[in-house]
């Protein structure tokens, strides 16, 4: 048993890396210090008193949270769930009863001009008084933070928390939607994943098929791709990181349910369910020859 003053191997890691990278005389931040004891006790279970497997975790979360950009965190523009300005009433209560989200963006013409949001608890009190439905949406509208994709989540924390606002539109450096965030997108960060009775339950984004055939959710990750299909399919030089986004790449457009993309290593990428603004689901054909074809 090695004895209470002797480093651990991962101590002794960090400790070299440290050395080497900033020299043996510099002196470790608390944030190395931090790191280097979690790194220390990594295999120990932990004993009576002392910081669980769950806790430890949420003090790793913590140290990359001041790191972290408002353009890390939160929903990326295509899985948000927007309804237009024009929307009649009737319909904005059938979004957000399909949507299930307490908040919608409200966008004129395309997704890069969010003009507001409009909360459900809104529409839920004109239906709950039995009001007459209003002609149009402008006065549920509600104006959200606009913040850059380069502002830091902890400066954004603090500002969401000022202004008492729980949603923020992310816009990219051409002022177009890059994604959206909420104050549980935030607290996730630290905490990790929060589902609660309206969230669906996770499936599997790759899903082996016979024949060598692959169901696959749009949102799957290259790398992820590229480990468990093949390592071509995460072979990209366009900024792209999800599967759903190759197959707009290599369509040239959004394609559409029923609609088939050749990529160069053979695999073909056929998509199952689309709207006109991204791809939702595919199945991916092997290569024409391989033994998963005969």
């Amino acid at each position: 048993m090695p004895d209470d003053d002797t480093p651990s191997e991962g101590g002794r890691l960090w400790a070299g890396l440290r050395g080497l990278l900033f020299g043996s005389d510099s002196e470790p931040t608390l944030r190395d210090q931090i790191e280097e004891a979690i790194e220390e006790h990594e295999d120990e279970a932990p004993a009576k008193g002392d910081l669980s497997g769950p806790e430890r975790q949420m003090l790793r979360n913590l140290l990359d949270f001041g790191e972290r950009t408002a353009g890390d965190v939160g929903v990326p523009r295509a899985d948000i769930i927007a309804v237009p300005e024009t929307i009649s009433f009737a319909d904005l209560v059938a979004a957000f009863a399909d949507a299930g989200h307490s908040r919608l963006p409200v966008y004129r013409d395309s997704l890069d001009e969010v003009v507001g949001m409009i909360h459900v608890k809104d529409v839920f009190a004109i239906l709950a008084r039995q009001e007459t439905p209003p002609a149009t949406i402008e006065a549920l509208i509600r104006q959200p933070r606009y913040v850059p994709e380069s502002m830091g989540v902890i400066d954004l924390l603090a500002e969401m928390r000022t202004n008492r606002t729980h949603l923020a539109i992310v816009f990219d450096e051409y002022s177009g939607t890059e994604g959206l965030v909420t104050i549980e997108d935030i607290v996730e960060e630290i905490v990790g994943e929060i589902e609660d009775e309206h969230d669906e339950e996770t499936t599997a984004a790759l899903v082996p098929l016979a024949g060598g055939l692959w169901d696959a959710d749009a949102r799957a990750e290259l790398e992820e791709v590229a480990q468990l299909v093949d390592r071509r399919l995460g072979e990209v030089e366009e900024d792209i990181d999800t599967l759903g986004g190759l197959a707009s790449v290599l369509a040239g457009h959004v394609p559409q349910a029923g609609e088939i993309v050749a990529h160069p290593s053979g695999w073909r990428l056929e998509v199952t369910e689309a709207d006109p603004r991204r791809v939702f689901h595919l199945r991916l054909h092997p290569p024409i020859g391989t033994i998963s074809d005969e």
